[in-house]
């Protein structure tokens, strides 16, 4: 007698214990903030098309269902066997697989380049510049050690006592298992201005400490140590578009978030952005998120059910980058 055997894949215990701490831990669509700063959880009920989105530096760990990340012409997976490494801001595209039955569960921890450089201290690291230069994004299998370790943080972060007490020392081991896999190099080039890329991610950080303000490539050049020429290439290289195509991407990002969770008007948050002209910044966000910025926050607020003024800090809930 020929047995029948089954097509879905295995799901182990610590997988399935994920998901229902997960479950718990973000009730509603979108961002919700944990008790511990820098560590959010994502859930989305429904698919969700390949839409622009603004990440920050950050860990991304998906315990159930699928993300799909576009970058220029590269695609990066990120499920229950892959997790995500931005080791730089990135506007990039996302696609979501979820549904009703199966949300997509995830968690997202923020990169704390203070902690990276304390570690590599710690580490006594002293290797030189790596060979190749690396990436600002990656998608890499999730190995036991940090499997282990993202499941004691879910169970810590249940209770705020756990959360604050034990919640940190966990972080904190999360970040040494990324350091020490083949996503470190990243990290450590983004913190120590090894290669072009390092430089380049020192702009970056510049460009969102400032978007407000009133930037341009002669600054951002001499801010990363290079000429205009080496500049725009290397840039390109990270980031996949221009210095100020950037800059505009992520002065929409903002203006969307304001948008949503502050109720700003498009005018009002396009000052808030640095645009001079409110018809220009119409034109642009469209050409970004493909409907204007009232369609864009009925969408956002109709998809995830967020009301107009802006939630208490404490359980405010980033919805707009999922």
């Amino acid at each position: 007698m020929e047995m029948i055997r089954s097509s879905a894949p295995f799901v182990s215990p610590a997988q399935k214990r994920m998901v229902e701490l997960l479950g718990t831990l973000a009730p509603a669509e979108g961002y919700t903030q944990s008790c511990l700063d820098g560590v959010r959880f994502m859930r989305s009920n429904r698919p969700i098309p390949r839409t622009p989105v603004l990440y920050e530096p950050s860990i991304v760990i998906v315990c159930q269902g699928r993300k799909r990340g576009y970058l220029g012409d590269e695609v990066f997976v990120y499920d229950a066997q892959q997790f995500l490494v931005l080791s730089v801001p990135l506007p990039f595209e996302s696609e979501t697989d979820a549904s009703e039955e199966e949300p997509l569960l995830a968690i997202s921890i923020r990169v704390d380049l203070t902690t990276i450089a304390k570690l590599l201290m710690a580490l006594n690291d002293t290797r030189g510049a790596t060979r190749t230069e690396p990436k600002g994004i990656y998608s890499t299998a999730l190995d036991q050690p940090l499997s282990d370790a993202i499941l004691r943080l879910l169970e810590a972060l249940v209770s705020p006592l756990d959360a604050r007490i034990l919640g940190p020392s966990i972080v904190r081991e999360i970040f040494y298992r990324v350091l020490k896999s083949e996503q470190g190099d990243a990290l450590r080039a983004a913190l120590t201005h090894q290669h072009h890329f390092g430089r380049i991610a020192k702009a970056l950080r510049l460009i969102h400490a400032d978007y407000r303000g009133d930037l341009d490539v002669e600054t951002l050049a001499r801010e990363a140590g290079m000429s205009l020429a080496v500049f725009h290439a290397q840039f390109k290289l990270v980031t996949s578009t221009s210095p100020m195509q950037y800059v505009k991407a992520t002065r929409l990002h903002h203006a969307r978030l304001m948008m949503v969770q502050d109720g700003l008007s498009a005018g009002a948050a396009a000052a808030r952005v640095g645009y001079e002209s409110a018809s220009q910044f119409s034109r642009e966000f469209k050409r970004l998120f493909g409907s204007s910025p009232v369609e864009e926050v009925r969408r956002v607020r109709t998809t995830f059910d967020v009301p107009a003024p802006r939630l208490p800090t404490s359980t405010a809930r980033d919805v707009t980058a999922v």
